[in-house]
């Protein structure tokens, strides 16, 4: 809520009085101020904007930050180096056991365009440590021979992303490695959903199945091996059709209980909607209902009523979704 985040933004501002007088913090009320509101374009309540060198033109917009440790980061990471650089073995393990996640690039040399892109990367996640490191005997270590952005999570390296020049944009890395906050499928609840929507993935996949059905497990499983080839690409939630508190959700999608298992993509943008054409949750599935939706070739999904069965009596015609087509055109 606007309220927490305004705490936890003072919170930042109080901290980094201390370590960075020259970063000022404030506060407006665009309801009192139009011109402010109409000059920045504000749509959403929060919005955070930084002015750079004294400078009304082009403020960076901060996304997505809701903590005052990740604002304090942020901040940091603008007006400084973004990532930690690394000379030692003992330097990188320091920064990878620090926390949940950390994310290390491991480079030949620290002067090209795959080295910016990483830089550039580290000032949107201000969630995760990050260090980069040229030192060969560090990239011995951990077998690393490529340009190659590694996630730990707990100490354990859980992806490797290999760094071509040009090949990566800094988005792509961001939601990736975003990813890695939420678990390979999330369940939804009313926790889990605030997460889920902070990672900045426009598409997501949602089961919608009893966790407490027989098949339950074999479809579970099947569903996270796929999850794991989209990972930043779309994200995978598990919606339990046993939970009552989920019964907003199954109305959205007009999912009813003669449906289930069922699967829908859905994205956030254009709030299009698609259905699995196939009925059951076998790997291969759910990889080609992926794969066709994001090369562009999945039919969106049109929930319609089911056609009455006196459509056709009177003069007019009564028409739905299912049958719209057929007698219209």
């Amino acid at each position: 809520s606007s309220q927490n985040l305004s705490e936890e933004f003072a919170e930042a501002a109080r901290r980094l009085k201390k370590e960075a007088p020259r970063i000022q913090f404030g506060k407006i009320d665009v309801t009192h101020q139009h011109d402010l509101r109409k000059e920045f374009n504000i749509r959403e309540f929060p919005t955070v904007k930084f002015f750079v060198d004294g400078s009304r033109e082009d403020p960076i917009d901060c996304k997505g930050v809701r903590k005052a440790s990740a604002f304090i980061t942020w901040v940091k990471r603008r007006t400084g180096p973004s990532a930690v650089l690394i000379n030692s073995t003992d330097q990188a393990e320091a920064i990878i056991h620090a926390d949940d996640l950390a994310v290390i690039g491991f480079f030949k040399e620290l002067d090209n365009d795959s080295v910016e892109v990483f830089c550039e990367t580290a000032k949107d996640v201000p969630e995760m440590p990050f260090g980069m490191t040229a030192n060969e005997d560090v990239r011995a270590n951990y077998g690393i021979q490529k340009n190659t952005l590694v996630v730990f999570k707990k100490g354990k390296p859980v992806h490797n992303e290999v760094l071509e020049d040009g090949r990566q944009n800094k988005l792509d890395l961001t939601r990736l490695i975003k990813t890695f906050t939420l678990d390979l499928v999330t369940e939804y609840n009313l926790e889990t959903s605030v997460k889920i929507f902070d990672v900045p993935v426009e598409n997501h996949i949602l089961l919608f199945t009893p966790t407490n059905s027989e098949t339950f497990s074999a479809i579970y499983e099947n569903y996270k091996s796929a999850a794991a080839e989209f990972r930043g690409k779309i994200t995978f939630v598990l919606v339990d059709t046993n939970e009552t508190r989920n019964g907003r959700v199954f109305e959205y999608f007009r999912i009813r209980e003669i449906d289930v298992p069922a699967v829908r993509i859905l994205n956030l943008t254009s709030d299009a909607k698609y259905k699995m054409p196939a009925d059951e949750v076998t790997v291969e599935n759910l990889k080609e209902f992926c794969q066709s939706y994001l090369n562009g070739k999945a039919k969106l999904h049109l929930s319609s009523e089911e056609i009455p069965e006196d459509w056709d009596k009177t003069p007019v015609k009564v028409l739905v979704g299912k049958n719209f087509n057929r007698i219209v055109f």
